[in-house]
């Protein structure tokens, strides 16, 4: 299985890394204590406690190597190299949306990083997809899951 790149800014990578730290120190010590204190209860065959404890023990070692590989498999995006001559990822792009007659800026970035609280949107979402090459005064057409959008770009700057 041949593994893909994963574009990440320096900010998406250093969250990854803080989490991971997280994770592998003050987490995974705090579910081990709690493993350790439902073996008191006595019979682990009838104890909810302990199965919830290596419940969360194996969410917790399948999200450190979901980490760990996204971390392995990582492109950052030199900040020094992102261009406002076109849309790519680390660029805040501000688009007209002329089905709702309003704007609207959407942050590029990873699939990692999506945060749609702060319209931060994935380079290989269909929006995102059709941005990244295009430059100021370009008008795109992109097929969502709700039909055909279509934006003009009005402005892009660094993320």
């Amino acid at each position: 299985m041949e593994e893909r790149e994963i574009m990440l800014t320096e900010e998406g990578y250093k969250k990854l890394e803080e989490e991971l730290k997280q994770l592998k120190g003050p987490k995974k010590m705090e579910v081990a204590e709690r493993i350790k204190v439902a073996r008191e209860f006595g019979d682990i065959s009838e104890n909810s406690e302990y199965d919830d404890a290596k419940n969360e023990q194996a969410l917790l070692e399948a999200r450190i190597l979901e980490i760990e590989n996204t971390l392995r498999h990582a492109k950052i995006v030199d900040d020094d190299v992102i261009s406002t001559r076109k849309v790519g990822v680390g660029t805040l792009v501000t688009v007209y949306d002329f089905e709702f007659d309003e704007e609207v800026s959407y942050g590029i970035v990873g699939a990692t990083e999506v945060n749609m609280a702060e319209n931060k949107i994935s380079n290989e979402s269909p929006v995102g997809k059709a941005l990244i090459g295009r430059k100021k005064g370009d008008e795109v057409e992109v097929e969502t899951p709700g039909g055909i959008s279509k934006y003009k770009i009005i402005s892009i700057k660094r993320l």
